[in-house]
């Protein structure tokens, strides 16, 4: 049977390429083509203790038992983010699609009674024009501090358990999600609050910046006014400066 692996991060620089295609016997488990790549990568070695697997873009266990045409993935620990003490929080801004199932699974937890989810997508049209594409790009550093906040203030403000907030960077085709915030609580009501909240001030608030392509041209998107709290340049003399 044919089964098709994916590499990311640090893995995927290890290995040296996104991705395989491998033929394997029936029944194969995934510890079994594990043991195949840390024979060709030994390095691989070293990050075995936060290495986790995915099998059709859901978390699976080492003894999972592949069938035909499954996908793989070989996940190193993510990137950035802040958490609470459990652990919820995953703060990312990442250029691979976002797949909501699995940043949703990780939230679920015997003390929530609910899960509320805002995916941004990227539609076919803006202004009455047809929308080819978008192309995303941010302040990085900043903008990954920002999200973080946003995620302490929801907690603080709305007494929400768990917060996800993945936003998406590079070039998004039509139907793609760009954004995504995921909100976990004991009740509905704090975790829709809190949802609402954090995806009107990322707007608002944290520097992404988003381009427009059109059949006949490209804009960058003016988007949301930033609150006027934020307007620090206010008291700054509009005379041009006497350059010597």
């Amino acid at each position: 049977m044919t089964i098709r692996v994916l590499f990311f991060g640090v893995v995927k620089d290890l290995v040296g390429r996104p991705n395989d295609t491998l033929v394997v016997s029936e029944g194969a488990r995934v510890e079994e083509v594990l043991a195949l790549y840390l024979k060709q990568t030994p390095r691989l070695r070293s990050l075995l203790p936060s290495l986790a697997f995915s099998v059709n873009q859901e978390y699976a266990s080492a003894d999972r038992v592949l069938a035909d045409e499954d996908e793989l993935g070989l996940l190193p620990p993510v990137s950035g983010g802040v958490a609470d003490p459990s652990g919820e929080d995953k703060i990312r801004i990442v250029r691979e699609p976002i797949t909501p199932q699995v940043v949703v699974a990780k939230l679920k937890c015997p003390e929530h009674g609910a899960v509320v989810v805002f995916e941004g997508i990227v539609r076919h049209n803006s202004r009455g024009r047809r929308t080819l594409r978008l192309d995303y790009e941010a302040y990085e550093p900043m903008a990954q501090k920002q999200m973080e906040t946003l995620a302490e203030q929801a907690r603080t403000r709305f007494g929400v358990s768990g917060v996800s907030i993945v936003h998406r960077l590079g070039c998004l085709q039509v139907g793609e999600t760009s954004v995504l915030v995921a909100v976990a609580s004991s009740h509905r009501a704090a975790a829709f609050d809190a949802c609402r909240w954090i995806i009107d001030t990322l707007k608002k608030t944290v520097p992404i910046w988003k381009k427009e392509h059109f059949e006949d041209g490209a804009v960058w998107a003016e988007g949301e006014p930033c609150p006027k709290e934020m307007h620090r340049h206010s008291g700054i003399a509009t005379k041009e400066p006497h350059l010597t």
